[in-house]
């Protein structure tokens, strides 16, 4: 699937952008499949926020 190209001013259209990706990527799902993608998805940006937290401290 094709990466967003997202304004720097952060538009409504944005939001729309996001949306409509996210739906043509759980649209076939099921429930659970919705809720394991979901999940991973948390799981990663926890990893990141981790990694910026210690990169922050070193610096």
């Amino acid at each position: 699937m094709k990466t967003l190209s997202i304004s720097p001013d952060f538009t409504i259209e944005d939001i729309h952008k996001i949306r409509e990706q996210n739906y043509e990527r759980t649209k076939g799902m099921t429930v659970e499949e919705k809720v394991a993608y979901y999940n991973n998805l948390g799981k990663e940006a926890e990893r990141e926020i981790e990694r910026r937290r210690m990169r922050k401290r070193k610096s």
